[in-house]
């Protein structure tokens, strides 16, 4: 790679020096949340808002709780002036909602601004930039410093002259490009906005320092951010703003370096639209928080509902491993996490019961999953997805939440097998259905083609002498009829299938259920020896007794079609190998 032709941050600009106070703090309290979706990230869509979107799109910021929100650049687009001339001319902002338009430092761009805000009774800001980076002013602008400061100046006097009187207005300054800018002359020129605006506690102005193209790491502009909170004049009457852009992919962590740093404010977009690899994510930013246990107050708790709504305003999808609201952030397919996860669920949910609250009320720690997705109004659905990744711990999950199963650990150990060899041969994802299936023909299958024994009849009755257990067999299409005294069917099976020379040991029998309510099923499952090693077959049945018989049944089929081999007994052999199973 040609990396000759570029230069690292500190050739490029004086990094000032800072005691980093920022790295002995923790954030406490939520900064103040600016979204700029409606005029930095529309700028950047191939297809800008039209009305309809920009208005769905605001109402949804206010119905989150956003507070200030900048709805557009006035003096460069008709669709931008029409739109703040609806909030102007209607109740779709809430009266403690501020709202932001964004103009550069020319007089008659300024005065469009200031006519377009006209009629709006909210509280206003006029967010008045320019770049001032040294690559800018020479190339772009082709003034140098006290020329472009000169320039600054006229703008925030016509400000001044033109929306000074309003009440309800108050003033922002940006200096674009404020990361690429000399830290000398940032604090000059933004100094000298804060005495022209005459900057006050009642009144204060926003001074709003953008990494408008990220080209260091994080702690670079923390640093920044920290030596324009320790010098600025008027500090108290400063609200310290920031705006990251992720040129780099870092821009999360600037943003929050740079609140550790003394920033008080932050413009962004949700779910991080913007111009190239966009502005910092509102949305991740404010989720981080909670994962802290800081109220981001912002309501995220229908955050797919959120995702809609942005997909259709901006055309954008949301990419899948998006953090919080893509479709696959809150899903394990390896087997290791699926298994750490279900048995952190698992845990929360005993733990809740122990202390008779609700699972939504207790401190939440389930490995893998940094928030519970109930917080944000996802389920437990997509938490847990099988393919050829995954282990046992995701298939007894999704048959434990889909089917209410609960499977003995050696059999967890074997239906894995099937379920391996299944998603190998499909390629894809395995749903709670096939796992279904694939349970179904492994172990439940009866009546197929080639069983050698068929269950005609089982009753039991009471009598004199006690209980008689009747058993009517079909061995190859024959029927054999047996009696036996005082044993329940499933011995009673066991004997009669001994006297027509199928003998089926018998190891383990577990019982379960399937389905809920008055359509639950009774599903038995019994480990037998077949050829020295274990083997499973199950019965499903309304009645439970029935279910276990059809399961004995199963495994006499399955010998049947591959008997043991002539000499010796392999059950100690088996046991063993089941055994090193269950510990491994």
């Amino acid at each position: 790679m040609p990396s000759h032709r570029y230069s690292g941050a500190h050739e490029r600009v004086e990094v000032p020096a800072t005691e980093h106070r920022w790295a002995d703090r923790r954030i406490g309290v939520a900064p103040l949340w600016v979204p700029v979706d409606l005029r930095d990230g529309n700028q950047a869509l191939a297809e800008p808002m039209d009305p309809q979107r920009k208005r769905r799109f605001f109402e949804l910021m206010v119905a989150m709780g956003y507070k200030e929100i900048e709805v557009g650049y006035p003096s460069a687009s008709q669709t931008d002036l029409d739109f703040v001339r609806l909030i102007a001319e209607s109740d779709i902002a809430p009266d403690d909602v501020t709202i932001v338009v964004f103009t550069p430092a020319r007089r008659d761009l300024i005065e469009r601004t200031v006519a377009s805000i006209r009629g709006i009774t909210n509280p206003v800001v006029i967010h008045l930039y320019t770049a001032t980076a040294p690559i800018w002013r020479e190339t772009v602008l082709r003034k140098d410093r006290d020329e472009l400061r000169n320039l600054i100046l006229a703008g925030g006097r016509d400000v001044l002259e033109l929306a000074g009187h309003l009440s309800n207005v108050r003033f922002q300054f940006s200096p674009e490009v404020f990361n690429l800018t000399e830290p000398d002359y940032v604090l000059e020129v933004c100094d000298a906005m804060t005495e022209l605006w005459d900057a006050s506690p009642e009144r204060p102005v926003i001074l709003n320092l953008p990494a408008t193209v990220e080209i260091a790491t994080p702690n670079v502009y923390a640093d920044q951010i920290e030596h324009m909170d320790r010098h600025l004049a008027r500090r108290d009457s400063v609200i310290l703003s920031v705006h990251p852009h992720n040129d780099r992919g870092t821009g999360i962590a600037c943003a929050e370096l740079a609140v550790l740093a003394g920033a008080q404010r932050v413009e962004g977009c949700l779910f991080g639209n913007g111009e190239r690899t966009g502005n910092v994510d509102l949305a991740t930013l404010a989720l981080n928080l909670h994962a802290q246990g800081v109220d981001p107050m912002i309501d995220f708790s229908d955050i797919d509902e959120v995702r809609r709504t942005v997909e259709h305003c901006n055309r954008l999808e949301v990419h899948p491993r998006h953090p919080y609201v893509g479709d696959l952030v809150h899903t394990a397919f390896s087997g290791t996490h699926q298994d750490a996860i279900r048995k952190g669920l698992a845990e929360h949910r005993a733990r809740a019961a122990a202390e008779g609250r609700s699972p939504r009320d207790v401190d939440w720690r389930v490995p893998y999953l940094p928030i519970d997705p109930a917080d944000i109004g996802r389920s437990y659905d997509a938490v847990i997805r099988v393919n050829s990744q995954s282990g046992k711990g995701g298939i007894v999950y999704l048959l434990e939440e889909e089917y209410g199963l609960e499977l003995p650990r050696l059999l967890e150990i074997d239906l894995s097998r099937h379920v391996q060899e299944h998603a190998d041969r499909s390629g894809g994802e395995v749903s709670a259905e096939s796992l279904w299936d694939v349970l179904h023909r492994a172990y439940l299958a009866d009546g197929e083609v080639g069983d050698r024994f068929a269950l005609v009849a089982c009753d039991t009755a009471d009598g004199d002498e006690g209980s008689r257990t009747r058993i009517v067999l079909a061995l190859d299409g024959v029927e054999y009829r047996t009696e036996h005294a005082g044993v329940g069917p499933v011995e009673a099976l066991g004997a009669a299938l001994h006297e027509l020379g199928a003998d089926v040991d018998v190891l383990s029998l577990h019982q379960t259920s399937v389905g809920a309510g008055n359509d639950v099923e009774a599903l038995t499952f019994v480990e037998y020896r077949r050829r020295g090693e274990s083997a499973w077959a199950g019965g499903r049945d309304r009645s439970v007794l029935r279910a276990s018989v059809v399961a004995v049944l199963a495994a006499a089929n399955r010998l049947a079609a591959v008997p043991d081999p002539p000499g010796g007994d392999g059950h100690e052999q088996m046991r063993r190998t089941t055994q090193e199973e269950a510990d491994r």
